[in-house]
């Protein structure tokens, strides 16, 4: 892995090449987006390379200012504490990056001996260590340990149970990221490999991982038993391995037990904040931990407009509360399921005393703080909305849910090209997220990239057909997938998935609006897409989603068109009387 990052704006395209270019020339590996690989998701690589990055030089200018890219890789970098600034053209960072040192190299012509140079160099030299000279150590003995946590086997002869083994691999992860000395790749690359029968030290050499965990969960009962065995990445040999056999109430010691292992194996000393945090749990219940797993993993399922499934999760969640009422997490996610009811759905659920709960019992919770701004965003107060979001992702700029939800309230406020690197992010964030994907199609099209909208489709329909392997009726599935396919020039088959999609999921609006922006934007078929939307506009319940109609590029076409008209009016006068609060569309 690269020692520096370097970001930019693709306007400063020839500034960053010829500062990694002098970055290379003292002796550091110096790496920047064009050397991104054909066959890998854009968004996973950019995320795996700033993780292992030591340090991560940020180019600010007018334009990278304004780049939704540079400043998430930015933040990223800020909150691993990797960030190294320099202004490429007086421009003054912007917030929060403002209030940190920043090198001159406006007008830099590549001398050495200019200051801001000077200042640059001794940032990166303090983060990366002193450059490579002939008496340095080998690269390969400075290569910091990581880790990739395997998605855990589940081996309780039941497929319902496997929600149980990914939350053990989710939660065993999520702690070992907690450790400062210790790189641990993202869950969604780990879970690539779930299903698969895998060579570890092939899976660590395509990761660039040091150390491979995987293992195994058995629950049945009130018992659970957990193998684990730590390999290194280069010999296949076991570093450390061992077999857990206890009451299931002894999950979290199991967890702590087997974190601490791992650090011990790996000979890396914990600051007594990490060990802190390692040991700190959500809830101490076991029973309200395995209840909201089981909320979980149907929230990640990728469901989404399904009323039923959004209920369930809603319903899960109230009952992890209810055996544990301290418990933030589950807190949190119900008020992300009863806002979905409430905002897109047209429901009436109100998510905003259980995100408040959350919130009061943990005042750092990025998930709640999302659904307090859509609360925000509804009431027209779209400054203060942006404002939670941005603090959200500044408390953890790798939460699938934040990321989803800046995308899309930047997608609402017509910034489609800001949205795109957090549509990117979140997809990379969830394996089982093919919604962003669909999502991506779209900005990609308006963007005029017809290449990044090709990448996006494979990896699209692959989700979307994973989704509906599990659950044939899965009508989101299906639109995304119809947009995919419609891509990658299988027409008769999205076709098929129209037809199967109306016929087993009538009641998802969210299907209906965007297989009828599928017709506009990627079949030029007008008739069609009216067909679909005259189906959302009969059903049409929320409140956000008239929002969304009046930013969406995807119906430009169609907003003169008098059918289109007529229906938007009649749902609009519908839904007024419904909601009050409803604002018009157009």
């Amino acid at each position: 892995m690269a020692d520096v990052f370097v970001s930019y704006a693709r306007s400063d395209e020839p500034q960053a090449k010829r500062i990694a270019e002098a970055l290379r020339a003292e002796g550091y590996q110096a790496w920047r987006d064009d050397e991104l690989p054909a066959h890998r998701a854009y968004a996973d690589v950019i995320e795996e390379r700033l993780r292992s990055a030591k340090a991560v030089v940020v180019l600010w200018s007018a334009e990278a200012a304004k780049s939704q890219w540079v400043r998430a890789e930015a933040d990223a970098a800020r909150s691993a504490g990797t960030l190294v600034q320099a202004n490429l053209d007086g421009t003054i960072p912007p917030m929060p990056f403002n209030q940190i040192q920043c090198a001159d190299l406006k007008d830099w012509n590549g001398k050495d001996d200019a200051s801001g140079w000077h200042k640059l160099l001794a940032s990166v030299e303090a983060l990366a260590g002193p450059h490579e000279t002939e008496t340095s150590l080998p690269r390969a003995s400075l290569q910091r340990v990581s880790v990739c946590v395997l998605p855990f086997a589940n081996m309780s002869g039941d497929a319902e149970q496997e929600y149980f083994s990914d939350g053990i691999s989710e939660d065993i992860t999520t702690d070992l990221s907690k450790v400062s000395a210790l790189e641990v790749i993202a869950r969604n690359t780990a879970f690539q490999f779930k299903g698969e029968s895998l060579d570890v030290c092939d899976v660590a050499k395509k990761l660039g991982v040091t150390h491979v965990l995987e293992g195994s969960v058995r629950k049945a009962a009130n018992r659970v038993r957990i193998t684990a065995q730590l390999i290194d990445g280069l010999s296949g040999g076991h570093v450390w391995a061992d077999r857990y056999d206890r009451d299931l109430t002894d999950i979290f010691a199991i967890q702590d037990e087997i974190s601490k292992a791992i650090v011990d194996a790996l000979k890396i000393k914990l600051l007594p904040q990490e060990k802190k945090a390692i040991q700190t749990r959500g809830t101490s219940n076991v029973e309200a931990y395995n209840v909201y797993l089981m909320a979980r993993q149907l929230w990640i399922s990728g469901f989404y407009g399904d009323i039923r499934n959004i209920e369930a999760i809603a319903r899960i969640a109230r009952q992890a509360v209810t055996l544990d009422p301290n418990y933030a997490d589950a807190w949190a996610l119900m008020a992300l399921a009863q806002a979905e009811l409430r905002f897109w759905l047209g429901l009436d659920h109100d998510a905003l005393p259980a995100a408040e709960r959350a919130l009061e019992l943990n005042p750092d919770l990025p998930e709640a703080l999302c659904v307090k701004a859509r609360y925000l965003e509804s009431e027209g107060r779209d400054g203060e909305a942006v404002r939670q979001v941005e603090r959200a992702l500044s408390l953890n700029p790798d939460s699938w849910e934040v990321n989803r939800e800046a995308a899309r309230l930047m997608y609402r406020e017509g910034r489609t090209v800001d949205s795109i690197p957090f549509f990117e992010k979140a997809m990379s964030l969830m394996s089982s997220d093919f919604h962003s994907g669909g999502m991506l199609i779209a900005c990609y099209t308006h963007a005029g990239d017809l290449e990044a909208r090709q990448r996006v489709a494979t990896p699209t329909l692959q989700r979307a057909e994973a989704a509906l392997a599990k659950d044939p009726t899965n009508g989101a599935a299906l639109a995304a997938g119809v947009a995919a396919l419609l891509i990658l020039g299988e027409k008769d088959r999205a076709r098929g998935w129209i037809d199967r999609a109306v016929m087993i999921d009538s009641e998802n609006v969210s299907m209906f609006y965007n297989i009828g922006c599928a017709y506009i934007i990627l079949a030029d078929d007008v008739d069609g897409a009216l067909d679909m939307f005259e189906k959302f506009f009969e059903r049409v319940r929320g409140t956000t989603l008239f929002k969304h109609l009046r930013s969406d590029p995807d119906l430009d076409r169609l907003r003169e068109h008098p059918r289109f008209k007529k229906m938007l009016a009649a749902a609009e006068a519908r839904v007024r009387v419904e909601d009050p609060t409803a604002t018009a569309a157009t």
